[in-house]
């Protein structure tokens, strides 16, 4: 049996873990602590057999080294630009990452913009998208450029459809106010609005999501749309260049708020 569970981490964290249960191992994505993740796989009996590092902020790898020295010699995966000082196997774009106790390979996705060597992990049904593509966000623009953001979002949102969407925080409520503060008739916005209401008052994560749940309430996702083009444009008083501008501004009346 085959699953993928979320284990929160310091304030909206979520680090996550893949596991075979068959083989009693897992892997686990952006572990920021070492403890939770320790606690669980006692609980459960498992072995760590892989950590997988979408970027450098210690919020996604504090507790690498804990874990390595619980599980020695374990393969640590991440973007060599990032600089992970705990990093075993650097994976750039297009490589594959081949775990013995996971049925499918995981294609790195290079997704500069929040870090320069922030990558995504993806199988066929999958995206670990770290702190790049949000459920109904994206994040900041630390280290790239606007341009850079956009292009890796698309890379994403070209992806099927039907792929689950795992990402790094639990933002989406957040996010989703945002959005419907630009597209107020979006009735995709409102329905899952009231559906992650739902889900947190139950203290369930609102994730994950899926490709084409983003591109339908998603405003990052959604610059070239008319109606998003024209928000932007009254807010910043002037006609917008390209869907890079409409980002940049988008991403800058976030950050504003």
């Amino acid at each position: 049996m085959l699953e993928i569970i979320p284990i929160p981490a310091f304030q909206d964290n979520y680090m996550w873990l893949g596991i075979n249960r068959e083989l009693n191992c897992a892997f686990v994505v952006d572990p920021g602590e070492a403890q939770p993740v320790l606690d669980y796989l006692k609980k459960e009996g498992l072995t760590l057999s892989a950590i997988l590092v979408t970027h450098k902020h210690p919020d996604h790898t504090d507790g690498i080294s804990a874990l390595a020295e619980t599980f020695p010699e374990i393969p640590v995966y991440a973007h060599p630009t990032e600089k992970v000082a705990t990093m075993t196997h650097p994976v750039r774009q297009g490589e594959s990452v081949k775990l013995e106790m996971w049925p499918d390979a995981f294609k790195v996705m290079h997704i500069p913009g929040h870090t320069l060597g922030h990558v995504a992990f993806y199988t066929p049904t999958m995206l670990f998208s770290g702190d790049t593509l949000f459920g109904a966000g994206c994040g900041r623009v630390f280290e790239g450029t606007a341009a850079q953001m956009l292009s890796s979002l698309n890379q994403l949102a070209d992806l099927p459809d039907t792929t689950l969407v795992y990402c790094g925080h639990e933002y989406t409520l957040a996010n989703l106010e945002f959005a419907a503060l630009i597209e107020p008739e979006n009735v995709d916005i409102q329905e899952r609005i009231e559906q992650t209401k739902t889900l947190r008052a139950a203290n369930t994560p609102s994730l994950p999501s899926t490709i084409a749940l983003e591109k339908k309430t998603n405003p990052f996702l959604r610059c070239t749309k008319k109606g998003v083009i024209m928000r932007v444009e009254d807010y910043v008083n002037r006609r917008a260049a390209n869907p890079v501008d409409v980002f940049h501004e988008l991403r800058e009346w976030k950050n504003n708020l």
